[in-house]
């Protein structure tokens, strides 16, 4: 591709939110008809499995398309980013893109403080706002605006229900994004990241938008007796421990955040309504993901941590660009793909209680669905591609480009993914001196998911397609015992693979 037929590139990316919140690709208790739009537009993976199920390593991971470990980028809270790899929005400017950004960035710890840039994160516009709370002494660009605006962002958090749509971090991070595709004065293609806190905890949602979800009519969790007594016996550091889901209100928390998805959704519509307004939108690829899931009661458990249940590890990935990446019809197949390992693993709700994610009463999606398992460092050697840049040698990630333009089966890309958590929530950090300082690393092929947890004796394995909650521990189970060594060995081998040696060896003439 040629740098004067180079697209623009937008790329939403939520904090947080599962791969089962949206309405085209199977809720039906959801409202996401512009995410329903790009879904019937573009390409839907419905297999995305991020490398962290943790803020900060995960985006250390797709913005570097390298798994966290290899970028020192393990910790949920560093001191600084640690310049472990070029970022994919650096290469992309110094080859001529005009980067910006809007809300969060976490590649460094941002409690009570500004956070620190890397030397080189190729971004002109860098609107910053971690989160919208009022515990930023400088920097808070979100908070700045608000009071420019003759608004106290320390009198509006004291009742964020009552928090007007208009005034919203997740509006406010959209209105930033529009003014800068909205630039004039402008020769190349552009990158623009909206990143917005929501549908992150502490689930607080304008009350208009929460009015619309009926608490009592949304789906329980995950969740039997036995979670509480096999829960704790896993090792690994995490936020909060086993309940059952009536004890936190397991649907009014369901109902908030899809009230919290719902306004993300909106403000994707105003993007697409600007774009066609610009009319940009045919040049213009769109990326839609989160860099990790949500409990939200599954197994008694809420937010995140050192888990790997897919609620947790699996993510929404959405690539839409109308014209370019051909359609369901178009495909050499002629059929949409079977699911990753069969259809019970979707969700069997005669093993649980959560709807199926290919539900009867929700639409069909009318876009390509690939349920070939991806990760997300798969974005940036994709985007690298698109623009007609080289994928740098120690890239991990591998292009979805192949599968985008139908040039090979849909349903196959990767045999197995990876997800690492390595002392990500630092015990050294004060307040945290509960924790351990855990290491893990999950490695999941289209049947079967198993766990380590380095250090211990104990972990986790579990047969996806006929125990899809994933209740059933297979760990210690005798009749499994060859299948835990090989996948432990798989695991291992995954593991030792994906360490970077060190610069090129030089063959001496």
């Amino acid at each position: 591709m040629t740098k004067a037929k180079r697209p623009n590139i937008l790329w939403f990316c939520t904090d947080q939110q599962r791969y089962d919140t949206i309405h085209a690709l199977g809720n039906p208790h959801i409202n996401t008809p512009n995410l329903d739009k790009l879904v019937e537009e573009g390409v839907s993976f419905t297999h995305a499995f991020c490398q962290s199920p943790i803020c900060t390593p995960s985006r250390a991971s797709f913005l570097t398309g390298r798994y966290p470990a290899n970028v020192r980028g393990c910790m949920n809270g560093n001191e600084e980013w640690g310049e472990g790899a070029p970022l994919v929005t650096a290469l992309l400017a110094e080859s001529g893109y005009d980067c910006g950004l809007s809300g969060k960035f976490h590649l460094a710890g941002a409690s009570g403080r500004e956070e620190p840039r890397p030397k080189n994160d190729g971004y002109r516009v860098f609107h910053w706002s971690h989160d919208p709370e009022d515990r930023f002494p400088s920097g808070h660009a979100y908070a700045d605006w608000l009071a420019a605006q003759g608004y106290s962002l320390r009198d509006l958090r004291e009742d964020p229900a009552s928090i007007p749509p208009e005034l919203h971090q997740t509006t406010w991070c959209t209105d930033r994004a529009i003014e800068f595709l909205s630039e004039k004065r402008r020769r190349g293609p552009w990158l623009m990241s909206v990143n917005v806190f929501d549908p992150h905890a502490p689930f607080d949602p304008p009350q208009e938008y929460r009015d619309r979800y009926d608490s009592s009519k949304m789906p329980a969790p995950l969740f039997r007796e036995t979670d509480l007594t096999t829960q704790p016996e896993i090792p690994g550091d995490f936020q909060n421990v086993s309940r059952p889901p009536e004890e936190f209100n397991a649907r009014e928390v369901t109902a908030a955040y899809y009230a919290m998805i719902e306004l993300i959704d909106e403000n994707v519509g105003r993007l697409l309504e600007a774009l066609d307004e610009t009319g940009q939108r045919e040049n213009t690829v769109i990326i839609f993901t989160s860099d990790h899931g949500e409990m939200l009661g599954d197994h008694g458990l809420l937010l995140k941590g050192c888990r790997f249940y897919e609620g947790l590890v699996r993510v929404p990935l959405i690539i839409s660009w109308p014209g370019h990446f051909p359609p369901h019809e178009e495909r050499e197949s002629g059929e949409n793909p079977e699911a990753v390992g069969s259809e019970s693993e979707q969700v069997d709700t005669a093993e649980a209680s959560k709807d199926s994610a290919l539900d009867d009463d929700s639409p069909a999606p009318a876009g390509f669905v690939s349920n070939a398992l991806v990760e997300l460092v798969d974005i940036a050697p994709t985007l690298l591609e698109l623009a007609g840049l080289p994928v740098p040698l120690r890239m991990q990630g591998r292009s979805l480009l192949p599968i985008l333009r139908g040039e090979r089966p849909p349903d196959l890309h990767r045999d197995f993914v990876r997800c690492e958590f390595y002392q990500a929530l630092n015990p050294e950090v004060p307040g945290r001196e509960q924790y351990e300082g855990s290491y893990a690393t999950m490695y999941r092929d289209a049947r079967h998911k198993i766990v380590v947890y380095h250090g211990h004796e104990h972990g986790e394995l579990y047969d996806l397609e006929n125990d899809p909650g994933e209740f059933d521990n297979l760990w210690n189970d005798p009749d499994h015992a060859e299948l835990r060594f090989d996948l432990m060995r798989r695991n291992f081998d995954a593991l030792a693979y994906s360490i970077d040696p060190g610069p090129p060896q030089v063959t001496p003439f």
